[in-house]
């Protein structure tokens, strides 16, 4: 992502911490210029939703410890953190959905919230399971969390306190996601509105304030009337901040101003299965698609203002619920026939394609480094490489680890469908 992207999320993001710091602090302008503040793992994928860890990655897998681990009912959302405190959902009972916030170093329940919230998906999906899935996102005041059954609720995170809850399908009139709800919320800051919150819910994409749950505008009403499966990210692109959002159907770009729809490509996948979260790179965006295709695409406009999509390159490597991570321009995917491929950025080359390892991964990486957690637990520390797939180490960190990886200073965070774990270095 380039800097004005990286820039567009990064004010809300680093002030995740700001509860704990005393009135007399700094500002967030000031602690922004200073650079006195450090990112935190606060949403899905991490702090710019792009898999990337500015913060430092274990050095070394066998220097993890299992710090500490607390028994759960079941839940594929990510875990997020403010440094301090972890926060976790999880389906209770097959009736309610419960958050809990733990205190990270030593494990102790701060506290606990729920709701009643829980459905049965159809047979046919049964084994992607009927709890929650989406990650919530936490800002400064707010943890913004989505039910399985398209209810978002808004807690405080220092007690847990409802602040407002807005069930999408009552509101919008648009039917239950009949999957149940994945997308992961995005709380962003707008010069006009203040802190608001950004959801592929409730029949569309929607922007909702972050005070009171308040409509600001709905867009691409058509679009997600059968589920989002994907979740949203900020970017600029061709100078204009917009929301990039890939429905069951088609990747579009929309103003985040008013919603309009600014541009958009068609993209064709099995049983419009999009799952992926868009990736950014400079001006260009990519996805793949499920029994698809991978796409580059050029996004520009032109004096007049018109938008145009150009795809750059496609190659066959299919995707299947694996967002990529990009390094050294080379994209690093893990496909639907569970093997990590690299492609070069600019011309789509695969310069290889590794050996099956997994149904589904979630990858972070800094430094050329990545963490790489896949569906049934093992921990893989990958060295991001051009020319072969390099696994360095592998740790058994779970037994059924769908939730995206999380990551902590000196450590990682793996929500098992049972358990939530801390491991950190010796």
């Amino acid at each position: 992502m380039d800097i004005k992207n990286r820039h567009s999320i990064a004010a809300f993001t680093i002030a995740i911490t700001l509860w704990a710091i005393p009135q007399a602090s700094l500002s967030l302008a000031e602690d922004l210029a200073n650079n006195t503040m450090s990112p935190t793992w606060n949403q899905w994928r991490g702090p710019d939703r792009d898999g990337v860890w500015q913060g430092g990655l274990p050095a070394s897998l066998a220097d993890l410890n299992l710090v500490w681990e607390r028994e759960l009912q079941p839940s594929y959302s990510g875990p997020v953190t403010d440094g301090t405190r972890l926060f976790t959902t999880e389906t209770v009972d097959k009736k309610y959905e419960r958050v809990t916030a733990f205190d990270l170093e030593s494990g102790e329940t701060l506290w606990t919230t729920q709701w009643e919230g829980a459905m049965q998906v159809p047979f046919f999906a049964a084994a992607n399971g009927s709890w929650i899935k989406s990650t919530p996102a936490l800002g400064p005041n707010a943890l913004v969390v989505l039910g399985v059954r398209d209810q978002l609720v808004c807690l405080n995170p220092s007690d847990g306190q409802t602040k407002w809850t807005v069930d999408l399908a009552e509101r919008f009139g648009s039917q239950r996601p009949k999957f149940g709800a994945v997308c992961s919320p995005l709380i962003d800051n707008d010069p006009d509105e203040g802190d608001v919150v950004y959801i592929q819910g409730g029949g569309a994409t929607l922007k909702l304030s972050l005070d009171d749950g308040s409509t600001i505008w709905r867009s691409l009403e058509a679009e997600d009337d059968d589920d989002a499966f994907s979740s949203p990210i900020i970017a600029t692109l061709a100078g204009e901040k917009q929301l990039v959002v890939q429905t069951r159907t088609r990747l579009c770009g929309v103003s985040t101003q008013d919603g309009s729809l600014l541009w958009a490509h068609p993209i064709q996948a099995y049983r419009n299965m999009n799952i992926l979260t868009p990736t950014i790179i400079g001006e260009k965006v990519f996805t793949a698609a499920h029994s698809g295709q991978s796409q580059m695409f050029d996004i520009s406009r032109s004096d007049d203002g018109q938008w145009t999509v150009a795809e750059t390159w496609s190659q066959k490597i299919q995707a299947y619920m694996s967002s990529p991570v990009v390094h050294d321009r080379t994209i690093y995917l893990h496909s639907k026939n569970q093997r990590l491929t690299a492609m070069d950025v600019d011309t789509g080359e695969i310069l290889w394609t590794g050996k099956p390892m997994g149904k589904y991964q979630s990858m972070v990486h800094g430094e050329g480094n990545a963490l790489v957690l896949d569906e049934e637990g093992e921990l893989l520390r990958v060295k991001l490489d051009r020319q072969e797939l390099m696994i360095q180490e592998r740790l058994k960190v779970a037994d059924d680890s769908w939730a995206y990886l999380g990551i902590i200073q000196d450590g990682v965070v793996v929500r098992d469908l049972t358990s939530l774990k801390v491991y950190q270095t010796k």
